[in-house]
């Protein structure tokens, strides 16, 4: 009976409880994360299957061999990225495994592909022995079968999909030639799917061999027909056969409830369309594997079956190549279909543990294990991954680093029913200080500027939330020399609670901390450094921020200021207010509110602090020289869209019935720049430009159709108004609306870096608007306060 029957089915379903079995499952994986974070372990989990993992979303394993060793390149290159697709296809995330520069890489990036399917650095074929050697030697690799299941069940990816499993050679019951694949099989929790084991080994053998090691052997299809790669049968049978993904993955379930440590392998047959050329293809393959008995060459160990497969392909004229590139999808396909299967069942478990953020090495352990390898031949050496502290900064983010506690109801109650709702809990790092510079570090690592770093300074409690900031700041590959420990103090903790749509309901902020730290940290580095930024958040006291500021206009540094709530947007003015008229430019060089911030901003400014009767203020407006030709161009650009790709947005009409580029302007004198976060309606940056930077921008002509204002005085004063259509976020793809803002900051600052003069240039300005807002979209979309996929994001297309 198929395990797809239906009295099987209902006794699965009635046995089956995923709560014991994913509570106890990624308990021990925390416990192995730990391990190798504290060892230093060389692996570095790729930022997209890093958050997969730590938000339970399907993953499924590839392995790197077939890209290496299996097919001749270009044919290799073309067909990774094919397969990785048909992952994608199935909703799931594709890692594809491998070793670069003796570092385990878990998911690859496209140049990493690249690299090894092109054998530029020679990349070696490693099974479980090589790993450690391979490792130390700062080698390439690909990995096998065995190592790719090792790698998977360590990083808890419960699917890897591949072409064949090795096995038994024949002869292998006197020669002992048996494949390292079936024994981590026996001891790896992950579901294997393949088109059954390579035709070139003994099959019945191999699945006898199975059967001893206590591995499931599993037909995907009607019948128990056990496949033999090129041909969708062998003459052999399977004991088990499931007909769909949802059995299968219930088998994995099964396994991890009882505890289970083995693997299972799917065999998924050929398809159909391919079947014909089956039998010819095996008279290649008994052909070339005599020839290897005849030559010898069946004695040379992990160098025959890629030399048989060369042959069986120049034997068939390339007819075997197609085959392959075939099962090789169709096991992709199968196998992105179980994974998610294998997350629908763990979701609806609901429950959440702990997870470590990743595999990066501490500073010490990775160096420490340079010097042992050193020590050891005098000759090997692993080149430390750890952030140096002597790098470059060139940017420095001040203010509050904290524990985000978020809360998200199933559907959305009405909290004066007094008690508890159905949702999800996240524990996750926040703090609009700490979020601003992360988003920074993970643009400027996925560029090009591997000069620059950027540092956080903030404060931090003594106790278990300022261990979690320091550890994970760490594990990111961030600088966490900047953290200053303040002994006694409790560490900033926001506990927000979001609506079933993402948005922010309420939430309790224990910010005491930042407001009572002196910030005196900040002096010696920016003294040291001059970074080409010095960014302020408002949970700062406006003491501190007046200092900072003071002190960064003696060092003749760039300060960005991001308001971070409306109650906080004001606490920059006592730092405007004393150094008001110092310099020909404004104090404040950037500063990002909302509409909402801008707003409180601009009434606070005009009443409470009275900065608007000052002579600086009237000597900065007058010189402006805003009349009528300035109000026309304005009504012009009220007239254009806000987005021409979404019409039902309106026009830009709300930037002047509601005040928002008089208010802006009127900030000018105080604020050079006016990044003016508009939420749904894009971004509008408000700007003032003076001396050399009016030379550059002056010769530019007001296109109030494309949406931009510049008009030039007499006096070398440019005003320039530019608005930046939103970017499109798909209906039911956010999840969490708390750090989108900070996330737009750090990926501009970050942008900034590399092209400091973009705001001189309209359409430099735009591009890296639009990459600051994907940025934000990529938050909007992920369950952590800064999305992962911010270290892809100056790769993708504008």
């Amino acid at each position: 009976m198929p395990i797809g029957s239906r009295t099987v089915l209902n006794t699965l379903r009635t046995t089956v409880s995923l709560g014991h079995e994913v509570h106890s499952y990624r308990r021990f994986l925390t416990s192995r994360f730990r391990g190798l974070r504290e060892t230093g372990a060389p692996v570095d989990v790729h930022p997209e299957v890093d958050e997969a993992l730590a938000h339970n979303k399907p993953v499924v394993a590839l392995e790197s061999t077939i890209i290496t060793h299996g097919m001749p390149y270009p044919t290799s290159i073309d067909m990774a990225q094919s397969v990785e697709n048909i992952v994608r296809s199935t909703g799931c995330i594709p890692a594809t495994i491998g070793i670069l520069e003796g570092r385990v890489k878990i998911g690859l990036e496209a140049r990493q592909l690249e690299r090894l399917a092109s054998r530029c650095a020679n990349p070696l074929k490693i099974s479980r022995r090589d790993i450690g050697a391979a490792i130390v030697s700062g080698n390439d690799g690909g990995t096998t079968c065995s190592s790719t299941l090792i790698f998977a069940a360590l990083a808890g990816i419960k699917v890897f999909a591949t072409g064949g499993l090795g096995g038994v050679h024949r002869g292998g019951e006197n020669t002992m030639d048996v494949s390292a694949d079936l024994y981590e099989l026996a001891r790896c929790p992950v579901g294997l799917v393949s088109a059954g084991v390579k035709s070139i080994l003994d099959i019945g053998r191999t699945l006898e061999y199975l059967e001893t090691l206590g591995v499931p052997v599993v037909s995907y299809g009607e019948t128990k027909d056990f496949p033999a790669f090129y041909s969708r049968k062998s003459g052999y049978q399977a004991p088990w056969n499931v007909t769909n993904a949802t059995d299968a993955a219930r088998i994995l379930c099964t396994h991890s409830q009882f505890g289970m440590t083995n693997g299972a392998l799917f065999a998924v047959p050929i398809p159909e369309s391919y079947e014909a050329a089956g039998a010819a293809i095996q008279e290649a393959v008994e052909l070339a594997v005599r020839e290897s008995e005849e030559s010898g060459i069946s004695k040379l160990g992990k160098e025959v079956t890629p030399w048989l497969l060369k042959r069986v392909g120049e034997l068939t004229q390339g007819r075997s190549l197609e085959s392959n590139i075939a099962l090789v999808r169709n096991t992709a396909l199968i196998g992105g279909q179980i994974a998610r299967e294998y997350a629908n069942l763990s979701r609806e478990d609901g429950q959440i543990e702990p997870r470590y953020p990743g595999f990066q090495p501490s500073p010490h352990s990775t160096q420490s294990c340079a010097r042992d390898a050193c020590g050891a031949t005098g000759e090997m050496y692993i080149e430390p991954s750890a952030v140096s502290n002597d790098r470059k900064v060139s940017i420095v983010v001040v203010g509050c680093a904290a524990v985000d506690i978020t809360s998200k109801v199933q559907q959305t109650p009405t909290f004066s029913q007094k008690t508890t709702h159905p949702g999800k809990l996240c524990l996750t790092l926040g703090g609009v200080a700490r979020n601003i510079a992360e988003a920074a570090h993970r643009v400027l690592t996925g560029s090009r500027v591997q000069d620059s770093t950027t540092l956080l300074i903030a404060p931090i409690g003594e106790d278990i939330f300022g261990n979690f900031i320091t550890d994970s700041t760490r594990s990111m590959g961030m600088r966490t020399d900047g953290l200053s420990l303040i002994p006694g103090r409790h560490s900033a903790v926001c506990n927000v609670v979001l609506d079933a749509q993402g948005g922010l309901e309420t939430g309790i902020a224990d910010m005491g901390l930042p407001q009572l730290w002196k910030g005196s940290e900040v002096f010696p580095v920016l003294r040291e450094h001059r970074p080409q930024f010095l960014v302020l958040d408002g949970n700062i006291s406006s003491e501190t921020l007046t200092a900072i500021v003071t002190e960064a206009a003696i060092s003749n540094v760039q300060v960005f200021f991001e308001p971070t709530s409306v109650p906080k947007s004001t606490r920059i003015f006592p730092a405007v207010a004393a150094n008001l008229g110092r310099t020909p430019r404004s104090v404040i060089s950037y500063t990002s509110p909302n509409l909402l911030e801008l707003g409180h901003m601009y009434e606070e400014a005009r009443t409470a602090f009275d900065l608007m009767s000052q002579d600086h203020w009237w000597r900065v407006i007058d010189r402006f020289s805003l009349g009528s030709s300035f109000r026309t161009e304005l009504g012009q650009l009220a007239k254009a869209r806000v987005s021409d790709e979404a019409p039902e947005l309106g026009d830009l009409s709300f930037l002047v019935n509601k005040g928002i580029i008089q208010m802006a302007i009127n900030l000018l004198p105080f604020f050079q720049h006016l990044v003016i976060k508009c939420g749904e309606l894009g971004v509008v940056v408000v700007m003032r430009l003076g001396d050399t930077n009016v030379v550059k921008r002056s010769m530019e002509r007001s296109n109030p159709q494309s949406r931009y204002i510049v008009h030039s005085s007499a006096s070398a004063e440019t005003i320039v108004v530019q608005h930046f259509p939103p970017i499109h976020v798909p209906p039911g793809t956010v999840v969490n609306t708390t750090g989108a803002g900070d996330t737009l900051v750090g990926a501009l600052l970050a942008l900034l870096v590399q092209n400091p003069n973009a705001f001189l240039n309209v359409t430099t300005l735009s591009s890296i608007i639009d990459v600051a807002q994907r940025a934000a979209v990529l938050t909007l979309q992920s369950s952590c306060a800064v999305s992962p996929l911010l270290s892809s994001l100056p790769m993708q297309p504008l």
